[in-house]
């Protein structure tokens, strides 16, 4: 492993907790060492309290800090005698050891200290390191791991047996250390967890991190096992929609909650999945039960998605049927699915969450397979996965969260994203916790918002092909489908009937009305397989019940738009899909509305721009915001029991009144 260590980039932090800052971060820009927040670093520093006292503090990295980013604010403050002190306790549960570690800070607005806080406190060296790297897991998850890491460090580190972090771990450290530790030691390796090292001085710990986690590298290369292979999968798949849908639709009913399903189907992800010993590599649980994800196996699709190993299954029913409290998160469905032909699937409310998973696991796959290398790879027992995953902190941890947005785990699909009231509908559904597909003949959808639950697609919706293709990216993205909702249109200048070509009226319903029928066909199977029910969202006109004249086209390919959503809402039902439309007027922050337009429009009715802007009712502007807050209203459970409905945005039009 490369050492990262500048000296000129290091002269720049001048003090002991900016010194712990870049180390730390050195320690994060390698993924191999930490993943997704995973590790932590300390040092103790000697300050004057307000009293003017000295006293020892330990500077431990925060709750939901990332190495990799982390600053000075990102590490806690605590009483280094206090954690000391708690390490002498015979026993301290894991609430109050974190209430013992909040109320002894001294900076109340600091984060939440490490859970591993005492065990940093208790280690007599200024500066501690910890990460989970690969290589010391992948060793320790062998038959003989004990032995493999007694033979590549010796008497260089302290070996600690697998101990749940918290409290107990904290104390079986400070036992063994006290009992083992020489002077040559310069690390602690926890089994199946990480590795630990320390020095007095920023640059010697890292140092000598680089240095414990090198010779387990060394070690793998030496008996072939650092590189793993993965062998040329077969893909033969094409349209894999339903099938995925299908599956999302079941793991979210065992959550009880939906969840996005997100496809792997790179060449790692497929070679692994259909490995003929799969069933027994990927059963045996997590490299480390810090990186806790459930899997399942499933061939052929065969949906039984809760049938986990009878071990955890039993720990499971039993935790289930013991549990007091009704807000317990007990969530059974698995967050990576593998097989032969989907590749790797990951599941989350987010997609956030299920990337985090994605990287977890494939981090996971090389961890097994250079397990399998030195001999076999060998989990810890189910019963010590299960205890992380439902420790009280973790479960205190998800209550504190509070509840989801609207819309967690769903997914949206929205035509003419790129501008306008179709941005806007975008925007409003990912604030609420959607993911969104959005699809727009203009390049620049591709990019329009950088958010992670956002796929932007350049497609012609006026294009069968490009549809179904865009769909099927949707599914294989996301998981499936439970919005759509229908706003790319056109809306010409002004013409009246006697100019009117045909070459025109055709181009304005072939993207006003036969591309939306293209795309609802399409959609339809997914939206059925929605675990709360598809929704249907048509953005319409005024022009439907208020026609204008010189807007013939328009106004007729959106008439028929409405009487095609009237029929899919009686054809729909039976499946529980709601289908609604809304009718926009006069908003004029969108594409459509062109200068040439909206000065055409004006003159028509003898007005200025400003007087044609606020003709309404209420003298009120409607902008493409307040019609994407209606949309996202009628796909939630406001209008649970609504469809078939047409209702105005309008600001009040004495025609359609």
């Amino acid at each position: 492993m490369q050492n990262l260590w500048n000296d000129q980039e290091a002269a720049q932090f001048t003090d002991d907790l900016a010194l712990r800052v870049y180390t730390s971060r050195l320690l994060g820009r390698e993924k191999t060492l930490v993943l997704h927040g995973g590790g932590n670093t300390s040092v103790k520093i000697r300050s004057t309290n307000i009293l003017g006292e000295e006293e020892d503090i330990l500077h431990v990295k925060g709750s939901g800090w990332d190495l990799e980013t982390i600053e000075a604010a990102g590490f806690s403050p605590v009483r280094l005698a206090h954690l000391v002190a708690l390490a002498g306790l015979p026993e301290l549960n894991d609430i109050q050891m974190v209430n013992e570690l909040r109320t002894h800070m001294t900076l109340a607005s600091a984060p939440t200290p490490s859970v591993e806080a005492i065990l940093h406190a208790i280690i007599p060296y200024k500066y501690v390191d910890h990460t989970h790297a690969d290589a010391v897991v992948s060793i320790t998850n062998t038959r003989d791991g004990l032995q493999r890491i007694q033979e590549i460090y010796g008497e260089d580190v302290v070996i600690i047996p697998y101990v749940m972090p918290g409290f107990d771990l904290a104390r079986t450290c400070h036992e063994i250390y006290g009992r083992d530790a020489t002077g040559k030691t310069i690390g602690m390796i926890l089994m199946n967890h990480g590795v630990f090292s320390f020095g007095d001085t920023a640059r010697t710990s890292y140092d000598r991190m680089i240095e414990l986690v090198s010779r387990a590298e060394d070690y793998l290369a030496a008996h072939k096992a650092w590189q793993p292979a993965y062998p040329a999968p077969r893909d033969e798949a094409d349209r894999l929609r339903e099938d995925i849908a299908n599956l999302r639709r079941d793991a979210s009913r065992e959550a009880g909650f939906p969840l996005l399903l997100m496809t792997h189907r790179d060449e790692k992800c497929l070679s692994f999945a259909q490995r003929d010993d799969l069933e027994k590599i990927s059963q045996q649980g997590p490299a480390t039960p810090d990186h806790v994800i459930r899997t399942k196996r499933i061939p052929l699709l065969g949906r039984d998605i809760a049938a986990y190993s009878q071990e955890y299954q039993a720990y499971f029913d039993t935790y289930a049927h013991q549990a007091r409290d009704p807000k317990t998160i007990l969530d059974r469905a698995p967050r990576v699915i593998l097989d032969a032909e989907l590749g790797m699937c990951t599941l989350g409310r987010s997609a956030r969450d299920a990337n985090i998973v994605a990287d977890i696991y494939r981090q996971t796959m090389d961890t097994i397979l250079r397990a399998e290398g030195l001999g076999g790879y060998q989990a810890l027992p189910a019963r010590d996965i299960f205890d992380v995953e439902y420790w009280d902190l973790e479960q205190a941890k998800l209550k504190k969260g509070g509840n989801p947005p609207p819309f967690a785990g769903e997914i949206a699909l929205v035509t003419g994203a790129a501008s306008g009231i179709g941005k806007a509908c975008a925007g409003q559904l990912l604030s609420q916790g959607a993911a969104v597909v959005g699809l727009d003949i203009d390049p620049a959808i591709e990019g329009l918002f950088d958010h992670p639950g956002f796929l932007g697609l350049a497609c012609d919706v006026t294009e069968t092909a490009a549809v179904s293709a865009a769909i099927e990216t949707c599914a294989r993205t996301f998981g499936g489908l439970d919005m759509l909702i229908l706003n790319a249109g056109i809306f010409p200048a002004s013409r009246p009937i006697d100019a009117l070509d045909k070459s025109l009226w055709n181009k304005v319903f072939s993207i006003n009305l036969d591309a939306n029928l293209d795309i609802m066909r399409e959609c339809h199977p997914l939206l059925r397989l929605a675990p709360r029910n598809g929704r249907v969202v048509i953005i319409g006109s005024k022009n439907v019940a208020a026609p204008g004249p010189g807007a013939a086209a328009y106004s007729a390919s959106k008439a028929a738009l409405k009487q095609l959503a009237r029929v899919a809402a009686l054809e729909w039902g039976g499946d529980g899909i709601r289908i609604n439309s809304v009718h926009p007027d006069a908003v004029f922050d969108t594409g459509i509305w062109s200068d040439e337009i909206l000065r055409s429009r004006a003159e028509h009715y003898g007005l200025s721009v400003e007087e044609y802007k606020t003709k309404n009712l209420l003298k009120t502007a409607i902008t493409s915001h307040d019609v994407a807050a209606l949309v996202a209203a009628m796909c939630g459970p406001l209008f649970a029991k609504t469809t078939g409905a047409q209702i105005p945005i309008d600001g009040g039009n004495e025609r359609v009144i």
